[in-house]
């Protein structure tokens, strides 16, 4: 299969679908790799790397949706990039769709084949969207600290305090892999973490793990009022998956809160979970409404680029060599998990939850590749 990785062209978005090393065990299974120029600095690699690994270089992002089988990329593909995909050909990527009609509607005119790394399947989780999520968990704290420091119009907190100086309020949205690992960060800063989640096993495990580090509350409507008016910093971090994420903290929460205080919504990609929320990119990451400060990056993990890129391939790498050996129908018949992730399919939306958002026609996976139903 001859399979090709462009240049990201998503706002200040320097990851790469395919790493070196990536490309070398591509080629080593007989399958010829296009690579973009330039398409890897954002990590530290240059051309000359991926030559040496076996691809071949092109000028242009053209080149490679015409001659490429598969395009592997971050992001979902922009305007100009779906302009290119053809009927038949396979996109595997971020997608993303429940809350961006515009792309979905080009992906069904295009009739290509798309595959979304984040509704990948595995045992107790979304393994392609796991490391993502704790790299955006993780950053979501940093963010937040930054944002509130007087300079970028935050109320002028150290999270973790200083001696005789109370710590900063966090409040946590959401128990799973970004709030965890957002909890992580913020109770080893030395914050007040309150992490809230709807699933008493989440909270359990979260409770068990950091003891007194940080406090755990059910996730009801009150309990989130009374959490997001006393912090100084909320962390919006819930996801249903494939699906547009619900509107948790409203306008009307925001006149509750201090003036200078933040909202990081890392749920931003599935739409945000915040009323007001609003996406951002890395060259204007916040705005303020109602005097409360808005982080809304929907690309975070972009800004620690080589962490991340190599975080993703070590998780897709294996579905991209299957999907290249054995073609995308087998691939997907011989493992379910992976048929979760087709989304989009020859003019037909192919998961359930981003037709019914949306409003298509819902084509099971099984009517297509011939999985048996469970």
């Amino acid at each position: 299969m001859r399979v090709g990785t462009p240049k990201e062209v998503k706002n200040h978005e320097y990851r790469v679908g395919l790493t070196p090393e990536s490309v070398r065990e591509l080629s080593a299974h007989g399958h010829d790799v296009l690579v973009e120029t330039g398409a890897g600095l954002g990590i530290g690699a240059d051309d000359n790397e991926y030559i040496n690994a076996g691809a071949i270089i092109t000028d242009a992002a053209s080149e490679i949706f015409e001659k490429c089988d598969m395009i592997v990329k971050v992001k979902e593909p922009q305007p100009a990039e779906r302009a290119m995909l053809r009927e038949g050909q396979i996109l595997f990527t971020y997608l993303h769709l429940a809350p961006d009609p515009e792309q979905t509607a080009d992906l069904v005119k295009s009739k290509a084949i798309c595959i979304a790394y984040e509704t990948v399947t595995g045992t107790g989780g979304l393994p392609l969207l796991k490391p993502m999520s704790q790299v955006a968990g993780r950053m979501s704290i940093q963010a937040g600290a930054t944002a509130l420091e007087k300079a970028h119009g935050g109320r002028g907190i150290l999270l973790g305090g200083v001696p005789g100086v109370a710590p900063g309020k966090v409040t946590i949205i959401g128990g799973g892999v970004v709030g965890f690992n957002a909890a992580q960060m913020a109770a080893g800063l030395g914050a007040d973490v309150t992490i809230l989640d709807r699933n008493p096993d989440v909270l359990e495990s979260v409770g068990t793990h950091f003891e007194a580090r940080a406090k755990t509350r059910f996730s009801n409507k009150a309990n989130l009022a009374e959490c997001v008016a006393e912090a100084d910093l909320v962390i919006g971090a819930v996801l249903i998956p494939g699906a547009e994420a619900p509107k948790l903290v409203t306008r009307e929460m925001l006149s509750t809160m201090r003036p200078g205080s933040v909202l990081v919504d890392v749920a931003i990609d599935q739409g945000g979970c915040f009323e007001t929320s609003k996406a951002t990119t890395h060259q204007h990451p916040t705005y303020v409404v109602d005097d409360v400060v808005h982080y809304c990056v929907a690309n975070m993990p972009g800004a620690v680029s080589r962490t991340s890129t190599y975080a993703l391939n070590n998780v897709t790498l294996p579905h991209t060599l299957a999907i290249a050996n054995k073609g995308w129908e087998a691939a997907l018949r011989d493992d379910a998990h992976l048929a979760e992730g087709l989304n989009v399919w020859n003019g037909h939306v192919t998961y359930r939850a981003v037709a019914e958002d949306l409003g298509y026609e819902y084509m099971p996976v099984s009517e297509i590749v011939g999985l048996q139903p469970e």
